[in-house]
Protein backbone atom coordinates (compact mmCIF):
# COMPACT_ATOMS: atom_id res chain seq x y z
CA UNK A 1 0.00 0.00 0.00
CA UNK A 2 1.30 3.50 -0.97
CA UNK A 3 1.82 6.13 1.58
CA UNK A 4 -0.07 9.32 1.73
CA UNK A 5 3.50 11.26 0.43
CA UNK A 6 3.71 8.62 -2.26
CA UNK A 7 0.16 8.74 -3.78
CA UNK A 8 0.53 12.98 -3.96
CA UNK A 9 3.57 12.87 -5.76
CA UNK A 10 2.69 10.20 -8.01
CA UNK A 11 -0.49 12.43 -9.31
CA UNK A 12 1.81 15.66 -9.28
CA UNK A 13 4.19 14.01 -11.76
CA UNK A 14 1.14 12.86 -13.75
CA UNK A 15 -0.05 16.22 -13.78
CA UNK A 16 3.03 17.78 -14.07
CA UNK A 17 4.10 16.09 -17.17
CA UNK A 18 0.18 16.83 -18.88
CA UNK A 19 0.97 20.68 -18.22
CA UNK A 20 4.18 20.65 -20.23
CA UNK A 21 2.74 18.41 -23.13
CA UNK A 22 -1.35 18.85 -22.87
CA UNK A 23 -1.62 16.28 -26.12
CA UNK A 24 -0.48 13.48 -24.19
CA UNK A 25 -4.16 13.90 -21.92
CA UNK A 26 -4.67 11.87 -18.62
CA UNK A 27 -7.14 8.97 -18.30
CA UNK A 28 -9.63 11.51 -17.82
CA UNK A 29 -10.24 12.76 -20.96
CA UNK A 30 -10.70 11.57 -24.56
CA UNK A 31 -7.34 10.12 -25.13
CA UNK A 32 -4.24 7.79 -23.29
CA UNK A 33 -1.38 7.00 -24.90
CA UNK A 34 -2.91 7.63 -28.31
CA UNK A 35 -5.72 5.34 -27.55
CA UNK A 36 -9.03 7.67 -28.32
CA UNK A 37 -12.13 6.46 -26.20
CA UNK A 38 -14.82 7.93 -24.22
CA UNK A 39 -14.56 7.76 -20.78
CA UNK A 40 -15.17 10.55 -18.11
CA UNK A 41 -14.86 14.47 -19.22
CA UNK A 42 -17.91 16.73 -20.02
CA UNK A 43 -18.23 19.26 -22.71
CA UNK A 44 -16.99 22.56 -21.91
CA UNK A 45 -16.62 24.05 -25.61
CA UNK A 46 -19.93 25.62 -25.87
CA UNK A 47 -19.47 27.23 -22.46
CA UNK A 48 -19.16 31.07 -22.31
CA UNK A 49 -16.06 31.59 -20.97
CA UNK A 50 -14.53 28.78 -22.29
CA UNK A 51 -10.63 28.74 -23.04
CA UNK A 52 -9.46 26.24 -25.56
CA UNK A 53 -5.71 26.38 -24.28
CA UNK A 54 -6.92 25.67 -20.72
CA UNK A 55 -9.14 22.60 -21.66
CA UNK A 56 -6.87 20.28 -20.78
CA UNK A 57 -9.60 17.52 -20.35
CA UNK A 58 -9.32 16.25 -17.10
CA UNK A 59 -12.50 16.82 -15.68
CA UNK A 60 -15.49 14.63 -14.77
CA UNK A 61 -17.86 16.77 -14.60
CA UNK A 62 -19.26 20.45 -15.14
CA UNK A 63 -19.47 21.88 -11.80
CA UNK A 64 -19.86 25.58 -12.99
CA UNK A 65 -22.94 24.40 -14.12
CA UNK A 66 -24.68 24.00 -11.16
CA UNK A 67 -22.28 25.99 -8.88
CA UNK A 68 -25.54 28.90 -8.10
CA UNK A 69 -22.79 31.40 -8.79
CA UNK A 70 -23.79 34.95 -8.68
CA UNK A 71 -22.53 38.08 -10.08
CA UNK A 72 -19.80 39.12 -7.56
CA UNK A 73 -19.14 36.25 -5.49
CA UNK A 74 -15.69 34.57 -4.57
CA UNK A 75 -15.47 31.82 -6.04
CA UNK A 76 -12.53 29.06 -5.35
CA UNK A 77 -11.74 25.89 -7.75
CA UNK A 78 -9.68 23.38 -5.37
CA UNK A 79 -7.29 21.43 -7.94
CA UNK A 80 -7.57 24.28 -10.63
CA UNK A 81 -5.16 23.18 -13.48
CA UNK A 82 -4.64 25.08 -16.65
CA UNK A 83 -8.03 27.31 -15.07
CA UNK A 84 -10.32 25.84 -17.28
CA UNK A 85 -13.46 25.71 -14.63
CA UNK A 86 -11.71 29.60 -13.37
CA UNK A 87 -12.58 31.08 -16.68
CA UNK A 88 -16.35 29.52 -16.92
CA UNK A 89 -17.13 30.71 -13.02
CA UNK A 90 -15.56 34.06 -14.24
CA UNK A 91 -17.71 34.47 -16.84
CA UNK A 92 -20.79 34.00 -14.55
CA UNK A 93 -19.21 35.90 -11.16
CA UNK A 94 -18.51 38.46 -13.67
CA UNK A 95 -15.72 41.59 -13.69
CA UNK A 96 -17.10 42.48 -9.98
CA UNK A 97 -16.04 39.01 -8.47
CA UNK A 98 -13.45 37.19 -7.91
CA UNK A 99 -11.93 33.93 -8.50
CA UNK A 100 -9.32 32.04 -7.30
CA UNK A 101 -7.56 28.72 -8.24
CA UNK A 102 -5.24 26.60 -5.96
CA UNK A 103 -3.10 23.80 -7.43
CA UNK A 104 -0.72 21.71 -6.25
CA UNK A 105 1.39 21.20 -9.33
CA UNK A 106 3.47 24.29 -10.05
CA UNK A 107 3.60 23.41 -14.06
CA UNK A 108 -0.13 23.78 -14.05
CA UNK A 109 -0.29 26.97 -11.92
CA UNK A 110 2.28 27.99 -14.16
CA UNK A 111 0.25 27.36 -17.70
CA UNK A 112 -2.87 28.62 -15.54
CA UNK A 113 -1.52 32.00 -14.92
CA UNK A 114 -0.38 32.23 -18.79
CA UNK A 115 -4.00 31.66 -20.00
CA UNK A 116 -4.88 34.48 -17.48
CA UNK A 117 -2.91 37.03 -18.42
CA UNK A 118 -3.43 36.36 -22.23
CA UNK A 119 -6.95 36.83 -21.96
CA UNK A 120 -6.76 39.89 -19.70
CA UNK A 121 -8.49 38.55 -16.41
CA UNK A 122 -7.55 40.88 -13.39
CA UNK A 123 -9.95 38.97 -11.24
CA UNK A 124 -8.38 35.54 -11.93
CA UNK A 125 -6.26 34.74 -10.02
CA UNK A 126 -4.08 31.24 -9.00
CA UNK A 127 -2.18 29.81 -5.65
CA UNK A 128 0.26 26.68 -5.06
CA UNK A 129 -0.73 24.83 -2.30
CA UNK A 130 -2.37 21.78 -1.46
CA UNK A 131 -6.40 21.27 -1.13
CA UNK A 132 -6.33 19.47 2.45
CA UNK A 133 -3.59 21.85 3.84
CA UNK A 134 -5.36 25.03 2.16
CA UNK A 135 -3.53 28.17 2.18
CA UNK A 136 -6.41 30.34 1.63
CA UNK A 137 -7.95 32.39 4.58
CA UNK A 138 -11.10 31.53 6.55
CA UNK A 139 -14.64 32.16 5.31
CA UNK A 140 -12.95 33.53 2.07
CA UNK A 141 -15.43 31.62 -0.71
CA UNK A 142 -19.37 32.35 -1.36
CA UNK A 143 -18.83 28.90 -3.67
CA UNK A 144 -16.58 26.42 -4.28
CA UNK A 145 -15.92 24.05 -7.29
CA UNK A 146 -14.07 21.41 -7.92
CA UNK A 147 -13.64 18.69 -10.60
CA UNK A 148 -12.20 15.41 -10.70
CA UNK A 149 -9.78 15.96 -7.72
CA UNK A 150 -10.63 15.33 -4.51
CA UNK A 151 -10.87 11.21 -5.80
CA UNK A 152 -6.87 11.83 -6.01
CA UNK A 153 -6.14 12.94 -2.80
CA UNK A 154 -5.77 10.44 0.23
CA UNK A 155 -7.11 11.85 3.22
CA UNK A 156 -10.54 13.14 1.78
CA UNK A 157 -11.71 14.02 5.58
CA UNK A 158 -8.77 16.73 5.79
CA UNK A 159 -9.69 17.82 2.51
CA UNK A 160 -13.28 18.39 2.86
CA UNK A 161 -12.54 20.31 6.41
CA UNK A 162 -10.45 22.43 4.65
CA UNK A 163 -13.03 23.25 2.00
CA UNK A 164 -15.58 24.24 4.83
CA UNK A 165 -12.82 26.01 6.57
CA UNK A 166 -12.76 28.35 3.49
CA UNK A 167 -16.23 28.64 2.19
CA UNK A 168 -18.06 31.79 3.93
CA UNK A 169 -21.31 31.24 6.60
CA UNK A 170 -24.18 30.66 4.03
CA UNK A 171 -21.82 29.62 1.22
CA UNK A 172 -21.58 26.26 -0.47
CA UNK A 173 -19.91 23.85 -2.71
CA UNK A 174 -20.71 22.20 -6.17
CA UNK A 175 -17.89 19.45 -6.28
CA UNK A 176 -17.99 17.17 -9.63
CA UNK A 177 -15.55 13.49 -8.79
CA UNK A 178 -15.64 9.76 -9.82
CA UNK A 179 -17.78 7.64 -7.55
CA UNK A 180 -17.17 3.84 -7.02
CA UNK A 181 -20.61 1.92 -6.52
CA UNK A 182 -19.75 -1.38 -4.80
CA UNK A 183 -15.83 -2.03 -3.94
CA UNK A 184 -12.92 -1.97 -5.93
CA UNK A 185 -10.51 -5.34 -5.40
CA UNK A 186 -7.88 -4.30 -3.02
CA UNK A 187 -5.02 -5.93 -5.67
CA UNK A 188 -5.94 -2.96 -7.91
CA UNK A 189 -5.85 -0.08 -5.64
CA UNK A 190 -2.21 0.41 -6.07
CA UNK A 191 -2.31 0.37 -10.58
CA UNK A 192 -0.57 4.49 -10.46
CA UNK A 193 -2.18 4.66 -13.82
CA UNK A 194 -5.57 4.43 -13.11
CA UNK A 195 -5.20 5.69 -9.85
CA UNK A 196 -4.22 8.82 -11.64
CA UNK A 197 -6.66 8.80 -13.76
CA UNK A 198 -9.57 8.78 -11.12
CA UNK A 199 -10.50 5.60 -10.72
CA UNK A 200 -8.61 3.88 -8.46
CA UNK A 201 -8.64 6.24 -5.89
CA UNK A 202 -12.46 6.88 -5.83
CA UNK A 203 -14.33 6.20 -2.56
CA UNK A 204 -17.52 4.27 -2.16
CA UNK A 205 -20.97 6.69 -2.83
CA UNK A 206 -21.96 6.16 0.90
CA UNK A 207 -18.37 6.48 2.77
CA UNK A 208 -18.27 9.80 -0.04
CA UNK A 209 -21.33 11.83 1.57
CA UNK A 210 -20.62 10.89 5.23
CA UNK A 211 -17.62 12.51 4.83
CA UNK A 212 -19.34 15.46 3.50
CA UNK A 213 -21.51 15.64 6.52
CA UNK A 214 -18.88 14.62 9.09
CA UNK A 215 -17.45 17.67 8.33
CA UNK A 216 -20.14 19.75 8.60
CA UNK A 217 -22.14 20.44 5.44
CA UNK A 218 -25.68 20.80 5.36
CA UNK A 219 -28.54 20.22 2.59
CA UNK A 220 -26.15 17.40 0.76
CA UNK A 221 -27.40 16.71 -2.77
CA UNK A 222 -26.28 15.03 -5.80
CA UNK A 223 -26.72 17.26 -8.78
CA UNK A 224 -25.90 14.83 -11.12
CA UNK A 225 -24.94 11.52 -11.96
CA UNK A 226 -23.65 9.17 -14.98
CA UNK A 227 -22.39 5.81 -14.83
CA UNK A 228 -18.58 5.12 -16.87
CA UNK A 229 -17.96 2.36 -18.61
CA UNK A 230 -14.12 1.64 -18.78
CA UNK A 231 -13.56 0.20 -22.00
CA UNK A 232 -11.56 -3.20 -21.96
CA UNK A 233 -8.34 -2.14 -24.16
CA UNK A 234 -7.70 0.38 -21.40
CA UNK A 235 -8.29 -1.99 -18.71
CA UNK A 236 -5.72 -4.15 -20.86
CA UNK A 237 -3.48 -1.55 -21.29
CA UNK A 238 -3.01 -1.17 -17.58
CA UNK A 239 -3.27 -4.52 -16.15
CA UNK A 240 -2.20 -7.43 -16.43
CA UNK A 241 -5.11 -9.96 -17.93
CA UNK A 242 -5.94 -11.61 -14.34
CA UNK A 243 -6.16 -8.16 -13.04
CA UNK A 244 -8.35 -7.19 -15.92
CA UNK A 245 -10.40 -10.10 -15.08
CA UNK A 246 -11.10 -9.63 -11.11
CA UNK A 247 -11.57 -6.07 -12.40
CA UNK A 248 -14.47 -7.18 -14.45
CA UNK A 249 -15.53 -9.48 -12.37
CA UNK A 250 -16.14 -7.69 -9.52
CA UNK A 251 -19.44 -5.62 -10.92
CA UNK A 252 -17.83 -2.48 -9.64
CA UNK A 253 -19.85 0.36 -10.45
CA UNK A 254 -18.12 3.88 -11.74
CA UNK A 255 -20.09 7.20 -11.87
CA UNK A 256 -19.46 10.76 -12.49
CA UNK A 257 -20.83 12.45 -9.69
CA UNK A 258 -22.05 16.10 -8.84
CA UNK A 259 -22.17 17.11 -5.13
CA UNK A 260 -23.61 19.95 -3.60
CA UNK A 261 -23.53 20.79 -0.11
CA UNK A 262 -24.09 24.17 2.36
CA UNK A 263 -22.13 25.85 5.02
CA UNK A 264 -24.54 26.63 7.75
CA UNK A 265 -25.07 30.47 8.51
CA UNK A 266 -24.53 29.80 12.10
CA UNK A 267 -21.20 29.71 12.78
CA UNK A 268 -21.54 28.64 16.78
CA UNK A 269 -23.42 25.37 14.86
CA UNK A 270 -21.69 23.45 12.82
CA UNK A 271 -20.98 20.23 14.15
CA UNK A 272 -23.19 16.95 12.51
CA UNK A 273 -26.68 16.73 14.31
CA UNK A 274 -26.43 20.11 15.11
CA UNK A 275 -27.75 22.41 12.80
CA UNK A 276 -31.28 22.02 11.41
Amino acid sequence: MKTELELKSMVREKYASIAKNPSQGGCCDSSCDGIEYSFIGEEYSDKNGYVADADLGLGCGLPTEFAKIKPGDTVVDLGSGAGNDCFIARAETGPEGKVIGLDFTPEMIDRARKNADKMGFKNVTFFEGEIDKNPLDDAIADVVVSNCVFNLIPNRHRAFAETFRIIKPGGHFSISDVIIVGEIPLELRDEAELYAGCVSGALEKSDYLKIIESVGFKNIKIQKEKQIEIPENILNQFLTPEKSELWKASKVGIFSMTFYAEKPKDESCCKPGCCN
